[in-house]
């Protein structure tokens, strides 16, 4: 499902979880006011109806082919358009450069899509089927890190009559949400190539509200379309300040030098700028998130490869304790893999093993022969970047050693990312803390990475496939056959009984754990109105109005 970029299917949301939370927590006491703010990075300054955004986030490329990154994302479904988007502030899927939803052949196989013929490219070039056939080949040809988004799943794509015809592989019923992948965008065949490797990472010519004025790392600035097909901004432009520190971050804006922040900010900043925002009329927005934290348990070696042993573990995680301690409450507790934004959530794990439940912890532990004469020996990977997974991961040592002293010894143990995820995917460590990023808001993304395996058997596990890029080797072709079942599905109802028996499935085998969710949050001054987080994770840049009077919107 996704491009390799170490060696693993999945090497791209393993590797985004080395930066997303990266950040000083609590090594400047005083919740880094006192910190020195001191920075080298170019400053952008407040200009008229310009926004200016801060962020520790940065864009490795522009290039839809190549993108696969939390922020170029967000800078791509800014300056781009894709076939079908959200109703802003919504999860109800809707056309956007297409005119209506698709038309899909009896067998799943075919999707028919008529397109809008009011559309522009930023050169000038008319938007048509055949640029988006072009914007879609050159996606999965050139070899980039999504290339395999669509190229698992598209057989072919062409003109047809003037629609777009894409043929899958084979049914997937979460195609249209895919298409809303920032990524699948239409660019210009006048300025990008079709070819392995061919990429222009410092450009984007699409067709979107905004196009591209400038790119270094450190500032982005984006010029309004004027030749919109649709609405216009509702600003003159965004002028973005990428910086080295949350430390930085946090600084310029509170000493007004920014209009907005947004990602990332540690726990203890987050905090204090709640608690002054009513002095200083900051608007503190809060929106949910649909960002995944767990624990990958590896069934190929010992502890974990009883079943006993890992159900001890879902029962003696205490979720409350691990959100109030590492992040103050700014994450919620998690009880399946797939978060609470969907309908389809259900709260599994809290109703067959509770939290911090150490009595029927010590009885699966019982049953699986430990003892305190054979203790067991639970070590806690995660990358070395993250300090809340450090707090996270000592938290859980503390209260189960406290807990059950003498039985169970925890083992907090850190890597270099790159280093950590490659030896996750050879299956040298017991149990990792990772999280997890979707690229499109369907609950099938929260499943088939965590479930399905493309070769093994009950026996062998996982010996190629997602499991085996994620650490936990899980094999069960209950499970594989699940997936296909909900793909080829077509009826809400009953895909939504397919996810709900897949969550059931994940509490009987326990291949994870879930722990939290995170919350996603964003400060701004008084005179910036209409900012919100979507609930598929995206900042519509386009809908922020400055110096209307109004206050920004929740």
């Amino acid at each position: 499902m996704i491009a390799t970029f170490f060696n693993g299917q999945f090497s791209r949301r393993w590797f985004l979880r080395i930066g997303r939370y990266v950040g000083l927590f609590s090594l400047c006491l005083g919740l880094v006011v006192g910190c020195d703010g001191s920075q080298s990075e170019t400053q952008i300054e407040p200009s008229g109806d310009r926004v200016s955004i801060g962020t520790t986030l940065s864009a490795r490329t522009l290039d839809p082919a190549d993108s696969y990154e939390i922020f170029p994302g967000i800078l791509l479904y800014n300056m781009g358009d894709r076939l079908y988007t959200y109703a802003p502030g919504t999860t109800d899927l809707v056309p956007q450069l297409a005119t209506e939803l698709p038309s899909i052949s009896d067998d799943g196989l075919t999707y028919i899509i008529p397109l809008r013929d009011d559309v522009t490219l930023h050169d000038g070039t008319p938007f048509t089927a055949e640029v988006m056939a072009f914007s879609i080949e050159r996606f999965m040809e050139n070899g980039g890190r999504p290339a395999s988004l669509l190229a698992s799943k598209i057989d072919s794509v062409a003109s047809a009559n003037g629609d777009l015809e894409i043929v899958l592989q084979q049914p997937f019923a979460a195609f249209p949400a895919l298409l809303t992948f920032s990524g699948v965008t239409p660019v210009s065949p006048e300025v990008y190539e079709v070819g392995a490797g061919e990429f222009n990472p410092n450009t984007f010519v699409g067709s979107g509200p905004y196009k591209l004025a400038s790119f270094s790392s450190d500032v982005i600035k984006l010029d309004v379309n004027e030749d919109y097909w649709g609405e216009q901004p509702a600003n003159e432009g965004i002028d973005i300040q990428v910086f080295t520190s949350a430390v930085n971050l946090y600084n310029t804006f509170t000493s007004g030098g920014l209009d907005i922040a947004y990602q990332t900010l540690d726990p203890d900043q987050i905090s204090q700028l709640e608690e002054d925002a009513p002095d200083n009329n900051w608007q503190v927005i809060e929106a949910g998130s649909t960002v995944v934290n767990y624990l990958s348990l590896n069934q190929k070696i010992a502890p974990f490869d009883d079943l006993n042993v890992r159900k001890a573990v879902a029962s003696m995680i205490d979720r409350q304790l691990i959100s109030d301690r590492a992040f103050k409450g700014q994450a919620e507790p998690l009880y399946s893999l797939i978060p609470k934004s969907f309908s389809v959530y259900e709260p599994v794990f809290e109703a067959a093993y509770g939290d911090g439940n150490f009595d029927e912890a010590r009885t699966y532990l019982e049953a699986a022969g430990i003892t305190e004469a054979n203790p067991l020996a639970f070590e806690i990977w995660y990358p070395s970047a993250s300090t809340p997974r450090q707090v996270a991961a000592q938290t859980i040592k503390q209260s189960v050693e406290q807990a059950l002293p003498g039985l169970v010894n925890v083992t907090v143990s850190t890597a270099e990312s790159a280093t950590l995820w490659e030896n996750v995917e050879s299956g040298a460590y017991n149990s990792v803390l990772s999280n997890w990023y979707a690229d499109y808001f369907d609950p099938e993304n929260f499943v088939q990475p965590f479930l399905t395996c493309d070769e093994g058997s009950a026996e062998t596990l996982c010996t190629v496939g997602s499991t085996q890029a994620n650490g936990s080797f899980y094999y069960s072709d209950q499970a594989n056959q699940l997936v296909a079942a909900q793909n080829a599905e077509q009826d809400p109802t009953q895909r939504d009984a397919i996810f709900s028996d897949l969550q059931q499935l994940m509490v009987d085998d326990v291949p994870y754990v879930p722990l939290w969710q995170t919350k996603d949050y964003v400060f701004t001054t008084a005179d910036v109105s209409n900012v919100a987080i979507e609930p598929n994770q995206q900042f519509l840049l386009w809908q922020i109005d400055k110096n209307s009077g109004e206050t920004a919107s929740e």
